[in-house]
C-alpha cells in the first residue's frame, strides 16, 4: 500500500474525487503494464454549513424512524402481536411527513445524493451515503401505505419506486469514484510522471475490486419487488389470488431484510480503512440496531400469535 498519499491531502482528494481515469501506453510493460492518470477536475467542496445541515437532517430522520419503530413495537406488543390497524393512520402520517421514504424527505435525499460528490467536509456522502440509502430502504420495508384509494396508492408507491432507484443511481455516482480511487491508491504505485499517474499490474475497474457494495444492487431491486407486490395486492380483486400474492410478497420482503442486514454488516467491516473505524461501526451499527429491533419484534409477535391460535383451537 502507498504511504506517500497519506501525507498529501491534495493528492488524496484528486484520487477520491476523480470521475475519469485515462489509460495510456506505457514504456515499461514489465514494471508498469497499465499506466493511468486522472483526466477530470474536481470543482471543490461545498461550504461546511451544507455538511452540517445534511448531518442534522439525517440525524433527525434517523431519530424519527427510531421513534416510529418503537411506537409500532409497543403498539403490536399491547395487541398481542396482532396487526389490527389501530395505528395505521398515525403510521401513514409518519411516513408521509417524517420518514426518509416519504414524499417530503425522499426528494431531499435525492437532492443530497445528486450533489453528494461535493458534500465532502464534515459529513462526506462518499463515506456515509450508503447508510442514508439504507435508512430509506429500512423505512420503506417497515412502514406500508394505508391509502384507501387505489389510484392514489399506486401513484404513491410508484413514486417511491422511482425515488429508490434514483437514490441508488445517485449514490453510485458518488461512491464508485471514491472506491475506484481507493483501489488505485492501495493496489498501485506512483509512476512519477504526474501527480495522479499510477502503475498497476492489472486493469483499473470502475468501483475498484476492494469494496463490493453498490447502491444499484440486489437490495434495491428486492425492495422494488416488494413495492410492486404491494401494488398487486392492493389491486387484486379475488381473495384467493390476493393470498397467493401476499405469500410471495412476504417471501420477497424476508429476503430483502436478509440482504439489507448483509449490507450493514459488510459496510461496517469492509469499508475503506481511510474512514474512522469506530465512527463507521457506530453509523452502520445504528442502522443494524433498527433492523434488529424490527425483526426480533416481528418474530416474537409471530410466535405469540401462533401460541394464542393453538390455545384457541384447543
Amino acid at each position: 500500500m502507498n504511504t506517500e498519499w497519506e501525507m498529501d491531502l491534495d493528492r488524496k482528494q484528486t484520487f477520491f474525487k476523480c470521475t475519469k481515469w485515462q489509460f495510456e501506453d506505457t514504456l515499461d510493460p514489465i514494471n508498469c503494464p497499465f499506466h493511468y492518470f486522472c483526466d477530470s477536475l474536481y470543482p471543490g467542496d461545498y461550504p461546511e454549513i451544507i455538511d452540517v445541515l445534511v448531518f442534522f437532517f439525517v440525524t433527525f430522520s434517523y431519530l424519527t424512524t427510531l421513534l416510529a419503530v418503537l411506537r409500532k413495537v409497543l403498539s403490536r406488543t399491547r395487541r398481542g402481536g396482532e396487526d389490527d390497524g389501530v395505528d395505521d393512520d398515525d403510521n401513514d402520517k409518519a411516513k408521509r411527513y417524517l420518514l426518509l421514504s416519504g414524499p417530503i424527505s425522499l426528494p431531499l435525499i435525492l437532492l443530497i445524493l445528486a450533489k453528494g460528490q461535493r458534500i465532502n467536509t464534515l459529513f462526506p456522502i462518499s463515506i456515509f451515503g450508503p447508510a442514508i440509502l439504507q435508512l430509506v430502504q429500512l423505512s420503506v420495508l417497515i412502514f406500508e401505505n394505508n391509502i384507501e384509494k387505489e389510484a392514489s396508492f399506486v401513484f404513491f408507491e410508484a413514486s417511491t419506486i422511482s425515488g429508490v432507484l434514483h437514490a441508488s443511481l445517485y449514490l453510485d455516482a458518488v461512491i464508485l469514484p471514491y472506491y475506484t480511487g481507493y483501489d488505485a491508491l492501495v493496489t498501485s504505485t506512483f509512476s512519477g510522471v504526474c501527480k495522479s499517474c499510477i502503475c498497476k499490474k492489472e486493469p483499473l475497474t470502475v468501483g475498484g475490486k476492494i469494496v463490493a457494495y453498490r447502491g444499484w444492487s440486489s437490495t434495491s431491486f428486492l425492495l422494488v419487488g416488494v413495492l410492486c407486490l404491494r401494488i398487486i395486492c392492493k389491486l387484486c380483486r379475488e381473495e384467493a389470488k390476493r393470498k397467493k400474492v401476499f405469500v410471495i410478497k412476504n417471501a420477497v420482503e424476508g429476503l430483502a431484510w436478509v440482504v439489507l442486514i448483509r449490507d450493514c454488516v459488510y459496510l461496517a467491516v469492509m469499508s475503506p480503512v481511510e474512514e474512522p473505524v469506530l465512527f463507521r461501526v457506530y453509523v452502520f451499527g445504528s442502522v443494524l440496531m433498527l433492523i434488529c429491533v424490527h425483526v426480533i419484534t416481528q418474530v416474537c409477535c409471530l410466535v405469540r400469535w401462533r401460541q394464542s391460535k393453538k390455545t384457541t383451537n384447543t
